[in-house]
């Protein structure tokens, strides 16, 4: 492995604080070849101008989140703008409170390309087209400002959803005249439409003349809209990895649950109609807030025969199904993320810990005997328990690895689902 110290600190401080990292997540892809491929296929052909729409599903700490990363990490060098963000109480799909408004700002705040994976890159995407029609107006001699948004204005006429083409290309404009004539406040006011942060359409009319606003109700609209944007500046397309559905499943009223799952029936069909074209969409949802009956996604009858029924046998995979489960990690592709989380902490701590296969053999066992590990037992309690154990050894060098091992196995705490700790309210 060739890890530089940089990528190392990333990936071993998301793993202690029990996250994904951002950066170097192909030095932890380990027993995901059939999904990754699936992954290439799908951007390919996102790419060429199809659409789908993917749901990871596994239990609390089984990897989704990695999966997600990792289709980010592959969308990124495919040359997509790419958006990964986490569902919560203040964010969902259908809202009348603000919800699904706010949800679409974090869409836009995290949005990023290869060359721009630490901001949102929204400014550099609308400076680099509008760079583009500026000099393609000064190649025909024409007034730039006036070329300029002559060619925003042609570019989103052809886009598929007319009104909300309009003001968000008009929006478009206004923020090319701001930076053509270096108005720093219209190109402030152009980005804040752009993310939905004009909260009333009083304000928008005042600020920029554009008396509508991107809402709860029209910002799945704005999304596509968007997505037909990115393909113009250039870019392959849009991926956008939603984790931690499983807020939604906590959602106590049945009806705004079932008003969240029909919007995501609507981006089923869209996706798989190919109505929209370059877009990729992606869920991380635990096995019950897909298949649960009553509160899950299968509880709206629609989606329920449109994901089809669980895969009882998690140790085989299907990678035709929307519905993706992921398979636990086998001993022997443990042991080998085992060992490459090894090399990463050493290069982290300029450290050279020599953990044998032996004990990292001694290891496993531990974690595999623990009452309850045949069900419950994760990547992430594995990959914790043992960065701990690293720690102990690096500030104990005295110490053995296997006496680490068996002080902190004392008892075999009994492996618990973590699901279980996970309180529903219900008022």
């Amino acid at each position: 492995m060739k890890i530089n110290p940089k990528e190392a600190h990333q990936i071993i401080t998301s793993l202690e604080g029990g996250v994904v990292p951002k950066r170097g997540i192909h030095h932890l892809l380990v027993g995901r070849k059939q999904e990754v491929e699936e992954i290439i296929s799908i951007l390919q052909h996102v790419a060429q101008g199809q659409s789908d729409i993917r749901f990871w599903a596994g239990d609390f700490g089984s990897g989704k989140s990695f999966i997600l990363q990792t289709i980010d990490t592959f969308a990124l060098e495919k040359d997509f703008v790419v958006s990964t963000i986490d569902l919560s109480p203040n964010r969902a799909f259908y809202s009348s409170t603000g919800k699904a408004r706010t949800l679409y700002r974090e869409i836009m705040n995290q949005l990023h390309i290869k060359t721009c994976q630490d901001r949102s890159c929204l400014e550099i995407l609308l400076q680099k087209w509008i760079t583009q029609l500026s000099q393609e107006s000064r190649d025909n001699l024409e007034p730039v400002v006036f070329g300029t948004c002559r060619r925003i204005e042609e570019t989103f006429d052809t886009f598929k959803i007319p009104l909300m083409a309009y003001d968000f290309g008009k929006a478009v404009s206004l923020y090319a005249q701001g930076m053509l004539a270096n108005d720093r406040e219209q190109k402030i006011g152009a980005l804040r439409w752009l993310r939905g942060e004009i909260d009333t359409k009083t304000e928008s009319k005042k600020l920029l003349g554009i008396s509508t606003i991107i809402t709860d109700m029209n910002w799945y609209d704005a999304l596509k809209t968007f997505c037909e944007f990115v393909v113009k500046v250039g870019y392959a397309g849009l991926v956008v990895n939603f984790d931690e559905l499983v807020n939604l499943y906590k959602i106590p009223r049945s009806q705004t649950r079932a008003n969240n799952y029909e919007v995501i029936l609507n981006m089923y069909n869209e996706c798989k109609t190919n109505m929209i074209s370059h877009m990729f969409l992606n869920f991380g949802a635990t096995r019950k807030t897909v298949y649960d009956m009553y509160r899950g996604l299968s509880s709206y009858k629609a989606l329920a025969g449109r994901l089809g029924t669980e895969q009882k046998d998690q140790s085989l995979i299907n990678t035709n199904r929307t519905v993706l489960g992921l398979k636990p990690l086998t001993p022997a592709e443990i042991y080998t993320l085992l060992e490459h989380l090894i090399e990463i902490y050493n290069a982290n701590y300029h450290t050279d810990l020599n953990v044998s296969p032996s004990e990292i053999e001694h290891y496993m066992e531990e974690q595999l005997n623990r009452p309850g590990a045949d069900e419950f037992l994760t990547p992430r309690t594995v990959i914790k328990d043992f960065l701990e154990l690293l720690d102990l050894k690096r500030q104990n060098p005295a110490l053995s690895f296997d006496d680490l091992i068996r002080s902190k196995f004392n008892g075999r705490a009994v492996v618990r689902d973590a699901d279980d700790h996970d309180d529903i309210e219900v008022f």
